[in-house]
């Protein structure tokens, strides 16, 4: 599948989180951006050394300027169960505005054509690192990284685009 770009809808799906009260809970991805402007953000793993020390912690250090900017939702996508992605979460002393989405059988992130094969590696399917700033579901920003590349998912490449 080719990947989602600028002008596209984002696809429906499900995926999974921890709420407030430590119940796990399924959330449909329309539910949290129709109608809203948001930024859905995906990495390869949760406590990867890129992911955790870079990509996630730019959008919460950058999450009031975002929300500021008109952003209702920072949503972060990892093919990973919702029980990692609860202790990944909880790994950060604060995590503002962003929801840890899990997608732990890549259902979503084949849907987005994200997909990463990293079997050779061990790790298996996962999500390329992307950033996608969503108006009303229509893909407004679409900076996707080639291989394990971190330079334009960032929260940075997002405000400049806003």
């Amino acid at each position: 599948m080719a990947p989602i770009k600028v002008g596209d809808t984002i696809p429906d799906g499900t995926l999974a989180y921890f709420d407030d009260n430590d119940q796990m809970q399924q959330v449909s991805v329309h539910s949290l951006a129709t109608g809203k402007k948001v930024v859905l953000f995906g990495v390869p793993g949760a406590f990867t050394p890129t992911c955790s020390m870079k990509h996630v912690p730019s959008f919460i250090e950058k999450s009031e300027e975002l929300k500021s900017k008109g952003v209702e939702e920072l949503l972060l996508i990892s093919v990973n169960d919702p029980f990692v992605m609860k202790a990944w979460k909880k790994s950060y002393p604060e995590t503002k505005n962003v929801k840890f989405l899990a997608d732990g059988s890549a259902t979503y992130t084949h849907a987005l054509g994200l997909e990463l094969d990293l079997a050779d590696k061990g790790l298996g399917v996962r999500s390329r690192r992307f950033a996608l700033l969503v108006d009303n579901l229509k893909v407004v920003v679409a900076n996707i990284e080639s291989g394990g590349e971190f330079t334009v998912s960032g929260a940075d490449e997002i405000l400049a685009a806003l």
